[in-house]
């Protein structure tokens, strides 16, 4: 299969509108091979929703990946010393993760995992899912993009006239997106139009 053997981590954060959209792609991963370790944030972890309630998500996660659920921080310190996952996937990435991220900020589960990754120099893939994205996170995308070992999954706005701030990312193409990342390549185009 196409991610035989590959160990990913895949971190949500609290974009609720995006969530729907990305469970399907965990279970693509899955069928394809790979060994998917859920991360999630505390905001996925503990808020229900109009999008849902937060048990219903990790109900469908743990019956996906058939892995536990990794909610805090003391849980991921440990992909780091033990290398435990080949990448990890953030999707959807909040601007505050994302800026958190970028900022070394290792205050939730979601970004100590992804410090222990990049500590380790190995791949980060984000799908950026945010309102503030050509706003006040504007800044933080453009030094993602010169980070080291971080990825994009392509990304544009979603509501140029109602929401002239807001990107996301093009959740389809998580998986084409993770296979450059293991291979150390930014998928291209990074910017699409919607």
């Amino acid at each position: 299969m196409l991610l035989d053997g590959l160990k990913i981590g895949f971190a949500l954060t609290g974009s609720f509108c995006t969530i729907d959209k990305v469970i399907p792609e965990i279970k693509k991963i899955v069928d394809n091979g790979g060994k998917v370790t859920p991360i999630i944030s505390h905001s996925v972890d503990k808020f229900d929703t109009r999008f849902g309630k937060a048990e219903d998500f990790k109900k469908q996660l743990k019956d996906i990946t058939g892995e536990e659920i990794v909610k805090t921080v003391v849980d991921a310190e440990p992909i780091g010393p033990k290398s435990l996952l080949d990448i990890i996937v953030v999707a959807p990435c909040t601007g505050n993760t994302l800026g958190k991220i970028v900022n070394g900020i290792t205050d939730t589960s979601v970004t100590m995992a992804c410090k222990a990754q990049l500590r380790n120099q190995k791949p980060v893939l984000i799908a950026v899912s945010t309102n503030d994205a050509l706003g006040t996170n504007a800044k933080n995308i453009g030094l993602l993009l010169n980070m080291r070992n971080v990825f994009l999954v392509p990304f544009g706005q979603d509501g140029p006239k109602n929401k002239s701030n807001s990107m996301v990312a093009k959740i389809s193409s998580i998986m084409p997106a993770l296979l450059e990342a293991v291979n150390g390549k930014q998928i291209q185009p990074v910017f699409i139009q919607y």
